[in-house]
């Protein structure tokens, strides 16, 4: 039995990943192998960081990677709008297709029979083992807390939504696709074939096109009929953590994030431009939640690289001085 995790990532994530991968090692063992998979081609970074890397490798197999683009084009061809709404967006096919590249983990031929996902923008603060333990009793095992946001997931102005999923499944297994644990060869060809056949019967307009990945996952898995466990409705109250980045009570101690008393398991940097990360990493003063934490964890085996800001930081989401508001009103500024 291989376990190990995969992320997804290109040279635009690239110091996101070196914080990510630090932080595996730190928290989770340096034994653990990571397979990276690549967004798109843009890769020379993060190759030479996998090469000085002993425990990590790049997914590089095109017929895999292929078999869950052509999957993911399928089924937004099943979609009433979401092609044509793209291509009208200037967006060639599917919207972050990219991001679909994470279905290859289902792969019968990936690397691992068990894996744990974690989105590039991620801060692992704990051991992974117990979501592997929950795959002994379970095939999908989840940590959030996005049933209670399932507008994220599903388009809530379709009829058809209570008739596929009840309002109890909504309001319980909807989960995020930043973070989970599952295994491969869960969805074979035949399987793909029906989920389609699905969609194809007037099912596709429940997918969310702003969040096209994260829909496509959660459809894949719900009408599956895959049971989804997820750590923060089942573990006992006083150990249950967030994690998001939204969160703005977590206490930090040694480089650790807290929730009261308990340890986090990871934090995702959700909703943040990878942007952000690029400026800060340049030397640019730009604050934003727990950003010390990703330094720590960015510049671990190189801290006298580590940026040195002055000056006041600015606020990631400060809201545009009124010279810059007058100027773009003026047209003379985006």
């Amino acid at each position: 039995m291989v376990d190990g995790i995969y992320t997804l990532a290109n040279d635009v994530v690239y110091d996101q990943l070196v914080a990510l991968l630090n932080s595996i090692e730190v928290n989770a063992g340096c034994s653990l192998s990571v397979c990276v998979i690549p967004y798109d081609d843009r890769l020379e970074r993060v190759r030479a960081e996998i090469a000085a890397r002993p425990n990590v490798t790049l997914l590089e197999d095109p017929a895999l990677l292929g078999r869950w683009e052509d999957f993911s084009g399928q089924v937004w061809a099943t979609h009433p709008t979401a092609l044509k709404k793209w291509h009208s967006q200037e967006i060639a096919g599917v919207y972050r297709l990219g991001m679909h590249r994470r279905f290859c983990a289902f792969d019968p031929e990936a690397p691992f029979d068990r894996f744990i996902y974690l989105d590039a923008d991620t801060l692992v603060m704990n051991s992974l083992q117990p979501l592997f333990s929950a795959l002994d009793q379970y095939d999908f095992v989840v940590y959030d807390f996005q049933y209670k946001s399932p507008r994220h997931v599903y388009n809530l102005q379709s009829s058809r939504l209570q008739e596929i999923f009840p309002e109890s499944r909504i309001g319980s297994e909807i989960f995020c696709a930043g973070m989970y644990a599952s295994k491969r060869g869960l969805f074979d060809q035949q399987q793909r074939d029906w989920l389609i056949s699905q969609l194809q019967a007037d099912e596709a307009e429940i997918l969310c096109m702003s969040a096209p990945d994260q829909s496509v996952l959660n459809y894949m898995v719900m009408r599956s009929q895959i049971p989804v466990h997820n750590l923060a409705l089942s573990l006992p109250k006083e150990q249950v953590t967030g994690n998001a980045v939204t969160s703005s009570h977590f206490v930090g101690k040694n480089n650790i994030l807290y929730d009261k008393d308990a340890q986090l398991t990871y934090l995702h940097y959700i909703g943040l431009s990878s942007k952000l990360f690029s400026q800060i990493c340049s030397g640019e003063n730009v604050d934003f939640p727990y950003r010390d934490i990703f330094l720590y964890y960015r510049y671990l085996h190189e801290p006298e690289k580590r940026p040195q800001f002055r000056g006041k930081p600015k606020l990631y989401n400060a809201p545009p001085s009124l010279t810059k508001r007058v100027m773009k009103k003026l047209g003379l500024a985006r």
